[in-house]
């Protein structure tokens, strides 16, 4: 059974495992800021989600497994951003993470664009947004790197 439990929730311990994910090369890698951040500033974080609406991260435990972490930024009545990065000491979780997205989007949130940008190089993601049905819809550079904007609309899922 699939559990999203929202970072506010989280216990001192999950809070350092996220950390530590989040920093570890492959991740941060693919991250808009992949330089790697403290744990001063990862608490703080955490905190400020408390104050907001327009964000939301989960860690997402498949029976007691912590498989990875999903987000939503940028969340209005109509769309909102995604985020998705998995444990990396697992693999094939992609999909599971993906679909775990599309739900709380399109069911709880109740929105009707799912967005995503991803890095021109990182073809595996790409590759699974494909598969749930997300679609090019510009290109932009970013720090001389190329990012691909997608898009899920509810009534593609």
């Amino acid at each position: 059974m699939v559990e999203l439990i929202n970072f506010i929730n989280l216990e001192y311990q999950e809070k350092v495992m996220i950390l530590t994910w989040r920093n570890h090369p492959k991740v941060k890698s693919v991250m808009h800021n992949n330089l790697d951040i403290s744990l001063d500033d990862h608490l703080i974080f955490i905190e400020s989600l408390k104050k907001r609406d327009d964000k939301k991260y989960f860690l997402v435990k498949d029976n007691t497994l912590n498989i990875g972490v999903i987000d939503f930024i940028n969340i209005t009545t109509d769309e909102a951003e995604l985020g998705i990065y998995s444990n990396p000491n697992l693999r094939g979780k992609g999909s599971l993470l993906l679909d775990e997205i599309c739900k709380y989007a399109f069911e709880k949130l109740k929105i009707n664009i799912l967005k995503a940008g991803v890095y021109s190089d990182n073809t595996q993601a790409i590759e699974l947004y494909k598969k749930f049905n997300f679609e090019k819809t510009m290109i932009k550079k970013r720090k001389n790197k190329e990012i691909i904007l997608m898009e899920l609309k509810n009534e593609n899922w």
